[in-house]
């Protein structure tokens, strides 16, 4: 009888982690990464190897690195170490080797300069990618990986963690406002040497901002005091955006939205479970979350503001950057 109740509890459990596996699952994927000199990649290489059921783990991985932004300098070897001796991840000499070995690829590299000659051969291997934070260290950069996708058809997204706080889809779909007015998004505004102000950790901020507004700004404007950076957008439907970078001080909810009956917010950031997650169900569907479009929008939001602030604050137009 004891027998025959474990064989029963086994077979129960099984079923259990079989219906626990989402549709878009299928076979087995070995993931890569380009660049160790972030915190992510032992956060994102740990949370594929917790959940299992994703199929998708991190095999192995490429540490770049670039030895005049003491950032990356500084920690490349540490979080190579960390997800070789905690998770066998194969630390390999070249971006070829490792596409040798993998299906999909997360580049990961903490400085925006070289993520171009490091997407590039990754886009033609035809390898689904994920590119992290900032896309890129120059609007002009952020363009030439567009390009490449276009030129090559292989899928990919990029896009700050921010994009999956837990409350978005209530804000973005049902805030219960009555029509949208503005939304405000807030984080802090960290800078990186070698990128725009924007694009290290503000990005984070603009992110949640255009996750709820979606596309369609026309112009912005920045103004900077003593405890906050902030940019405001006008969208082309009359709504407001506003990115509230926090310099020192009480720090706002993180997302706010305001409409024709009342306002609506929410705290905290979420962590990197949802990000990691939709990485999962594009890898196997090659359906990318979030737009690339809407992406290059992102970087044109934020270059927008860098030279509103060289010119003392004075609006700049969107269109002014594409022509």
């Amino acid at each position: 009888m004891r027998y025959w109740i474990t064989i029963v509890g086994l077979l129960a459990a099984s079923a259990c982690g079989a219906a626990e596996r989402p549709d878009w699952a299928g076979r087995d994927l070995r993931a890569g990464i380009i660049g160790t000199d972030t915190s992510h990649v032992p956060a994102f290489t740990g949370l594929f190897h917790e959940r299992p059921e994703w199929r998708v783990k991190v095999v192995a991985a490429f540490k770049g690195g670039s030895p005049d932004l003491p950032i990356s300098a500084n920690r490349v070897e540490k979080f190579a170490a960390t997800i070789r001796d905690r998770y066998g991840v194969q630390i390999v000499d070249s971006i070829d080797a490792l596409l040798e070995k993998v299906d999909v690829v997360l580049l990961e590299s903490v400085d925006g300069r070289p993520h171009v000659a490091q997407a590039r051969p990754v886009f033609a291997a035809g390898k689904r990618l994920f590119i992290d934070k900032p896309l890129a260290a120059s609007l002009e950069d952020a363009r030439r990986i567009v390009r490449l996708w276009r030129q090559t058809g292989t899928p990919f997204f990029s896009c700050s963690s921010y994009r999956f706080h837990p409350d978005i889809p209530r804000l973005r779909e049902r805030p219960g406002v009555g029509r949208v007015t503005k939304v405000q998004a807030s984080s802090s505004v960290s800078r990186l040497e070698f990128h725009p102000d924007l694009f290290f950790y503000g990005v984070h901020g603009v992110e949640a901002l255009y996750a709820v507004m979606g596309r369609g700004c026309v112009s912005v404007s920045r103004r900077i005091t003593e405890e906050a950076d902030i940019t405001t957008g006008k969208w082309k439907d009359g709504r407001e955006g506003v990115f509230y970078g926090v310099i020192k001080g009480e720090r706002p909810p993180a997302i706010v939205v305001w409409g024709t009956e009342g306002k609506t917010a929410s705290s905290g950031r979420g962590g990197y479970e949802g990000l990691v997650r939709a990485m999962a169900e594009f890898f196997h569907t090659g359906r990318p979350p979030v737009d690339p479009e809407e992406t290059l929008e992102i970087f044109e939001f934020m270059t927008a503001a860098q030279l509103s602030s060289e010119r003392g604050g004075v609006e700049v137009r969107l269109e002014e950057l594409r022509r």
